[in-house]
């Protein structure tokens, strides 16, 4: 995968370039995207500028030995951590899980690099489970990461998809890792939800905000100031005048017009936990607005938010009363504000 490759996100990808060639790459780079938004693409583009023998004009060459392992998924020194579902019976601590998932998982990629959650557990067999990220993979990872050097000189390098999905173990192990890095090891996360991380782990990475420039919207929806309206009402401790706008979102033309309030509403309070936590400027203009709600709301309130608006969404997929639903979102909002 070359930069040339990916659409949208030019300033994203001459960062990444700039960071090879000032040999000033971090340890650590957490690559923030929606579901299905790039970041893989653009973390393994990045990767094989790094691994690139050949790199000119700000990309890499895609014809060395280097760049045709990268772009095979082939190469000895990137390893693959993603969620998996553990076989019946196998132990946390007898196997490394994802090994045995790789074919599968470098199927899709080859032929997917945009692909969601969604496919990619389906590519896994994994429907209706919950797959996670444990304390087997995360062991297997110390030890080849701090006790084996590169095979073929140069950096080792990780990629972990969704690394929200870690358990608290591996999350624990992954962070040892974050403080003590190896010399030439670099740490590639993708997530699509930063404040499941823990602070100490989103504290040691680099953050970089992956903008969904050319992928469809599910579906259209025009805010017309309802969040905005909202989150003024609860910070000035106004109960009323957030009721009222309750009534508005419960007056939304359809159920997918109400999901889709909630999508846009958990994108700005995923901004308000990035503004707290100093990395506010990596976010897009239309996420500046969240910087003030970010000072005046509860270090606590942007997880909570984010709990309340996956819980709506959750039931009104199963069609409950949206009036009931929109007043118990504002109900719970307004406690924890």
């Amino acid at each position: 995968m070359r930069f040339a490759q990916i659409q949208g996100n030019e300033a994203v990808l001459k960062a990444l370039s700039g960071m090879v060639d000032s040999g000033k790459v971090p340890h650590a780079l957490l690559f923030h995207e929606n579901d299905g938004g790039g970041g893989v693409a653009i973390a393994l583009a990045f990767l094989q500028y790094l691994y690139c023998r050949r790199r000119h004009d700000g990309d890499s060459c895609g014809e060395c030995p280097s760049c045709n392992k990268v772009s095979k998924l082939i190469h000895p020194d990137i390893h693959f951590i993603f969620p998996v579902v553990l076989p019946a019976g196998s132990s946390q601590s007898d196997f490394s899980p994802c090994e045995a998932f790789i074919p599968q998982w470098r199927s899709l990629l080859l032929e997917n690099p945009g692909f969601t959650e969604n496919e990619l557990f389906e590519a896994l067999g994994f429907e209706g489970k919950k797959p996670v990220i444990g304390a087997a993979e995360a062991g297997n990872l110390l030890r080849r990461v701090l006790t084996l050097s590169s095979l073929e000189g140069g950096y080792t390098a990780v990629m972990v998809y969704l690394p929200e999905t870690m358990n608290d173990t591996a999350a624990n192990k992954l962070l040892k890792m974050l403080e003590e890095p190896p010399a030439q090891t670099v740490f590639v996360l993708v997530t699509h939800s930063p404040e499941r991380l823990l602070p100490t782990i989103l504290s040691r990475c680099q953050l970089v905000r992956i903008q969904s420039e050319s992928a469809p919207k599910a579906i259209s929806f025009d805010d017309s100031g309802m969040l905005s309206s909202l989150m003024e009402a609860l910070l000035s401790r106004n109960l009323s005048d957030a009721l009222d706008t309750a009534e508005q979102l419960a007056a939304l033309p359809s159920r997918e017009n109400a999901k889709a309030f909630c999508k846009f509403a958990a994108e700005r309070f995923r901004a308000v936990f990035l503004w707290q936590q100093g990395l506010g400027e990596t976010l897009a203009p239309e996420d500046a607005e969240a910087a003030a709600w970010a000072g005046k709301v509860r270090r606590t309130f942007p997880r909570k938010a984010l709990e309340i608006t996956d819980r709506t969404m959750r039931r009104i997929e199963r069609n409950v009363n949206l009036k009931i639903l929109f007043t118990d979102l504002v109900d719970r909002l307004y406690l924890n504000v």
